[in-house]
């Protein structure tokens, strides 16, 4: 599979966050909102139909409710007394990309309206007006994302008339998806050995069919297998393995289609899981099943000669691509190293080299085989969704790269025991090398090789063995070529003393290959987990460096032994320490500061905890975990109802920061405790311990300010 595409829209996320909050108002405007209304007038005590209207630029999108890699777009509202507003009527969304064709979620292009009710109250006066404010955030994502905001506001008579309509909304809320209990329509969904299957049938003909989830537990990266037939659909819908599904899930979203006058449609689905029995009983599909096994509109796959070639040139050209060029690096350092010996060694390394690779895409295709008849929707790069496979792939990148840099040396010790046992490591290492090069060229797809590898994964097992073949052969040309014609190696540098130079240079692709794998490792983990990978490959490169001291040339007695010993333990221990887990629960529920939040608990006589915090901010970060993560100070919160507000200045936020003037401060962290019952809150220290904030809440007086 190509590289998930949620992995490299995260990292742009978080690296371009800060910059969209600190930029000005007005700067970037690639998504512009306001506030519409669907009637001209509203009348005491009836419903107010409005929507934020969004106008996308050429290219750049905003997200649906289950956003995929994003985030959805939320209106906080600033209404009158009297007045409530219930939540957004998500019309149906479209499969959003990026420039490449990646899916990057669910979610709205061009012009769109996000409709919202909202109840007046009774004792409106007619002939008055009333002003309707709210704050409207989204992410707007192009190839990069940026968060967008909007202070939208909407100014609207109040009639005892019956309102004139808006024709643009009124359109906008005519085409919201209708229910899926509407006449007509027949739905069934199964849960069967972890497989969802969504059975349709429509009161016409419908096509281009993708089910939206509403929750997390459908992947939205993996292509929907579907198998349409006139009126009558069967929708097979693959799971998120990182997300787990409830045992008494409903299959909940929107089914969007094109009806026969080619209008783009939607409709809302909320179904209890049913037997196969029962649902075939009710829609039955029976003449789809070899369609939507194959997915629509496929004949069948069949292997050709063209396949053949365009799997061979895809193999050679990933020796091109970013990701393969840190090993291919490796192996010219190899070969200008053998240039000046026995050309069968040369020969001996690139066969070892090939059978390396070769061993390793039949590996590769095996897995996928297995995978494949278990029922997994896979594709190529794969094993690159495991956060363990990627973390261990980075510490085995950063090994070779300090070993190219010269902070250690792998069989120093051994360069006595001899030239045959020299010559097996040497052979050895270029098998390995063969095999790193298959693992460091799955995320790629380079041209050619994408329609081989989708031929590969829809052939049958043999033929598509056939294919990973051809593509290793391309993979490892460049050396067989070598192999069969030694007196090409001629045409390599001499070795010489510029030889280590260039080694240490080869180390430079090995480090930003490294760093996108924290890239990637960046969308796969929380926070807590990818700081501990962050620090256990530091703890890494010191236990390499200790090993390289302990093994360098002249290093003998215990000074020596120590240094490899030591570095050992620290190398054993920085991959236990940066193992990937998943997250241990939240205990403490945050809330999201905001004054009006402080004022409405103290009006209830609430006690009040105010954590003023940031990310970068490590005290914050310890405090996190000694203090807030203690089971004593998470018991009493709860027994006391203690309500715990988070203000996170991880971000530009004037607000927070006007509340940090206002105490007189400009850095977190920052706590706040309000007693029950109302009053002045409690100022506690920057450090903190569970006794300090215990004490706090149990005794928050006035601290002497006016």
């Amino acid at each position: 599979m190509r590289l998930p595409a949620d992995v490299i829209r995260r990292v742009a996320l978080s690296a371009l966050l800060l910059l969209g909050v600190l930029l000005p108002g007005g700067v970037l405007a690639q998504v512009q909102a306001e506030l519409v209304t669907a009637q001209r007038s509203v009348q005491p005590g009836q419903p107010l139909q409005l929507a934020l209207r969004m106008q996308h630029d050429l290219h750049w999108h905003s997200f649906w409710k289950n956003a995929g890699t994003g985030l959805p777009t939320k209106l906080m509202w600033e209404l009158p007394p009297g007045w409530t507003a219930e939540a957004i009527q998500w019309p149906t969304p479209i499969l959003v990309r990026d420039r490449e064709g990646n899916i990057t979620g669910h979610g709205y292009e061009g012009l769109s309206y996000l409709p919202v009710r909202l109840i007046a109250p009774a004792d409106l006066k007619p002939g008055s007006a009333v002003e309707l404010k709210a704050q409207a955030r989204w992410l707007m994502c192009e190839t990069v994302c940026i968060p967008g905001k909007a202070a939208v506001s909407l100014s609207v008579p109040v009639s005892a008339d019956l309102p004139q309509p808006d024709v643009d909304v009124q359109a906008a809320l005519a085409a919201l998806p209708m229910p899926g209990s509407s006449e007509g329509w027949q739905l069934a969904a199964t849960r069967e050995q972890g497989d969802l299957t969504l059975r349709v049938a429509a009161p016409a003909d419908i096509a281009e069919l993708h089910f939206f989830p509403a929750d997390e537990f459908v992947s939205y990266k993996v292509p929907q297998t579907i198998g349409n037939r006139g009126a009558r659909a069967l929708l097979k819908l693959p799971l998120d393995p990182a997300e787990s599904m409830p045992a008494d899930a409903a299959l909940r979203g929107v089914l969007a289609y094109t009806d026969a006058q080619g209008i783009y449609r939607g409709v809302s689905i909320e179904l209890p899981f049913v037997a196969e029995a029962e649902a075939t009983a009710l829609v039955s599909t029976a003449d789809l099943g070899t369609a939507a096994a194959s997915g629509a509109g496929n004949d069948g796959a069949q292997l050709s000669l063209l396949v053949l070639l365009f799997a061979v040139l895809g193999g050679l050209i990933l020796n091109l691509m970013p990701c393969v060029f840190p090993v291919l690096g490796l192996k010219v350092v190899g070969f200008i190293e053998q240039a000046g010996s026995d050309r069968r060694k040369v020969s001996l390394h690139a066969l070892s080299f090939t059978a390396g690779v070769l061993l390793s895409f039949w590996a590769l295709a095996g897995m996928l085989a297995v995978l494949r008849e278990s029922g997994q929707q896979l594709g190529w790069g794969f094993q690159l969704q495991s956060a363990p496979f990627v973390f261990v792939l980075a510490v085995v990148m950063l090994a070779f790269a300090m070993n190219l840099s010269g902070v250690f040396e792998v069989g120093m010790r051994a360069t006595s025991v001899g030239s045959g046992l020299q010559s097996r490591s040497g052979v050895a290492g270029s098998f390995f090398s063969g095999m790193l090069a298959t693992v460091v060229a799955t995320p790629c797809s380079a041209p050619f090789l994408a329609p081989a590898l989708g031929a590969a994964l829809a052939l049958p097992t043999a033929q598509s063995f056939l294919v990973f073949t051809a593509i290793a052969l391309g993979l490892a040309l460049p050396y067989l070529l070598l192999s069969v014609f030694p007196s090409l190696v001629k045409l390599l540098p001499r070795p010489g003393a510029w030889m280590e130079a260039f080694k240490q240079l080869m180390a430079f692709p090995l480090y930003a290959t490294v760093g996108y794998l924290l890239w990637v490792l960046a969308g796969q983990l929380h926070e807590a987990a990818l700081l501990n990978a962050l620090l256990a490959l530091s703890l890494l490169g010191f236990g390499l460096w200790l090993y390289g001291r302990g093994t360098r040339p002249g290093a003998r007695g215990g000074r020596a032994r120590f240094c490899v010993v030591a570095g050992v333990l620290v190398l054993a221990g920085a991959v236990l320490f940066g193992w990937p887990r998943a997250p241990a629960p939240e205990a403490l529920q945050w809330e999201a500061w905001s004054s009006e939040r402080v004022q409405q608990l103290q009006a209830e006589g609430r006690p009040i905890y105010v954590d003023f915090t940031a990310r970068w901010c490590a005290t914050c970060q310890v405090n996190k975990k000694v203090v807030f993560a203690a089971a004593r100070v998470n018991d009493y919160f709860r027994d006391n109802e203690v309500v715990a507000l988070k203000a996170d200045w991880t971000n530009a936020d004037p607000l927070i920061t006007a509340e940090l003037e206002r105490w007189n401060r400009s850095a977190v962290p920052f706590n706040l405790a309000y007693p029950a019952g109302g009053g002045p809150p409690r100022e506690l220290p920057e450090v903190l311990t569970p006794e300090i904030v215990l004490s706090a809440l149990d005794n928050a007086t006035p601290p002497g300010r006016d």
